[in-house]
């Protein structure tokens, strides 16, 4: 039964033009003072959602983007940032990028977070999808099996490192204590210092292929999942996976426990205002996410008519439509979107967690006034 409302906002700016006829996002770039001002941004989401009782704000860890889009980099210090501004809005590491750190630097920045936020502050991790950022940062993301092992062997470091009083590895890519003389003996173990005051520490990581192999990780070390609404409707997708993985591992779960389904929305007064709405930002979506391959369903050549302005559909690019049908997106008035989610408590009984978000590029205005209308029309149908 759904009980939690969460949101993300990845740290867009207020981009000035938004569609298939506005700026491509190859050529957008805006100036320090405009990128800075995304955390002002946080501020006012976080404060607004904090008053209206939401669950949970997420935030996504991302470098370099000159072009707007995603534009915090360090989602612990905003983290303990907000908590001093907020009563009870968990943030949500969504998600700290394994590959771009240390092991052992990211568990003891959450553990510093874990206590100066008393507990308010989700652990989250993930492989990463910009070539941008994770090879500038010296780790692999050409070489989807080199990134994958890493990960798998940074996670493994951390919860080592949360878990036990002291600890040592040694794998692939690291050994840790490095085999040296410290103050007189042979160092043989560490102790992560601090050690996350709330534990065993919830986390949380993004499903996206749904491989088994991926799965069994995840449920191994107690991950849950955040999942794209798509999938919402494919019975075989990552929600019933999951659960498969589960029972491998000897856990009887509830569909859709431990998992967290995202979905892009609008609410209006009318269907046709929400969709003329969404129409804009959506596309704005595809310009910065069809290149990464996270636009299901676009062929290279739409991908390469994205890139470009106007003519989107003439060449055959997935409109908004196609993804109201699957789920991921949600377009109408508020008592649909409550018919829609009742839907889905019926299809996933063990779900508690659902993620309404705003589409990238959308105005402060607009996010805070859907926030709003959801948090007064929406979420009492579920309290």
């Amino acid at each position: 039964m759904i009980t939690k409302f969460s949101t993300v906002y990845p740290g867009h700016i207020d981009l000035p033009d938004r569609g298939q006829n506005a700026t491509p996002a190859n050529e957008r770039r805006f100036s320090n003072e405009a990128l800075a001002g995304v955390f002002d941004k946080t501020e006012h989401i976080a404060t607004l959602i904090d008053r209206l009782g939401w669950d949970t704000l997420w935030m996504a860890e991302h470098h370099f983007q000159y072009e707007g889009y995603e534009a915090i980099p360090n989602l612990l210090m905003v983290a303990v940032h907000l908590a001093h501004l907020t009563k009870t809005l968990k943030i949500g590491c969504g998600f700290n990028i394994a590959p771009m750190w240390h092991p052992l630097r990211l568990a003891e920045d959450y553990a510093v977070a874990d206590i100066l936020t008393k507990g308010r502050t989700v652990f989250g991790v993930g492989r990463g999808y910009h070539t941008r950022e994770v090879e500038t940062f010296g780790a692999p993301m050409l070489d989807q099996d080199a990134n994958r092992a890493l990960f798998e062997e940074q996670v493994d470091i951390i919860f080592k490192a949360f878990n036990n009083e002291s600890f040592s590895h040694k794998g692939k890519y690291y050994t840790l204590p490095p085999e040296v003389p410290y103050r007189g003996y042979q160092l043989k173990e560490l102790t992560l210092v601090p050690r996350p005051v709330n534990r065993p520490v919830p986390c949380w990581q993004p499903v996206v292929s749904a491989s088994a192999r991926g799965l069994d990780f995840m449920v191994r070390h107690g991950i849950k999942g955040a999942v794209g609404g798509g999938a919402a409707t494919l019975q075989q997708g990552p929600i019933t996976a999951y659960r498969e993985a589960a029972a491998r591992a000897g856990q009887d779960l509830q569909l859709g426990e431990n998992l967290m389904l995202g979905i892009f929305f609008h609410v209006a007064d009318t269907k046709e205002k929400a969709i003329a709405a969404l129409r804009p930002l959506y596309e704005e979506h595809a310009k910065m996410f069809a290149p990464l391959g996270f636009l299901p369903g676009a062929t290279p050549a739409q991908v390469e008519a994205i890139g470009k302005r106007g003519g989107w559909y003439e060449a055959g690019v997935p409109k908004l439509e196609d993804y109201l049908k699957t789920g991921a997106w949600f377009a109408g008035t508020p008592d649909d979107l409550v018919a829609y989610l009742k839907e889905l408590e019926d299809r996933y009984p063990g779900m508690e967690d659902i993620n309404l978000s705003t589409p990238m590029g959308t105005p402060e205005a607009i996010m805070l006034d859907q926030f709003q209308w959801v948090s007064e029309a929406v979420m009492p149908a579920f309290r």
